[in-house]
């Protein structure tokens, strides 16, 4: 991760792919399969989300799936935060996850923000 694409769709599409594959490695118990279940979905629905928002026809739709993008970036991040307190899945791995989780919440919202002051 350390040389990251400027490309958001292909940071999400990182992302999801990341987090697959850090999941992998959480434990097979309930608690690994709940959070990790969460995980993949939050994780693959950012990106997936994304990539509908690129094809939205007016700037209301953009928004709208925008805003769906960031919850799903926002609910993972949640998710591997509980998970970094438990100590599930490769510590290492988790903290990049978790970092670059960050940057495309502040990312996104941004972006958000922005079509709000182009939207009024």
């Amino acid at each position: 991760m350390p040389n990251k694409p400027y490309d958001l769709e292909e940071r999400l599409v990182n992302f999801a792919a990341d987090a697959a594959l850090f999941c992998r490695g959480i434990p097979n118990d309930f608690t690994g399969q709940y959070y990790g279940h969460q995980l993949l979905r939050s994780a693959g629905s950012s990106a997936l989300n994304f990539g509908e928002m690129q094809g939205a026809q007016t700037d209301k739709d953009f928004k709208n799936m925008a805003t769906i993008s960031l919850k799903e970036l926002k609910e993972s991040r949640i998710n591997l935060k509980i998970l970094n307190k438990i100590n599930y899945g490769d510590s290492a791995n988790r903290i990049l996850i978790l970092d670059e989780v960050e940057q495309l919440i502040k990312i996104l919202a941004t972006i958000i923000k922005n079509k709000k002051q182009t939207i009024r």
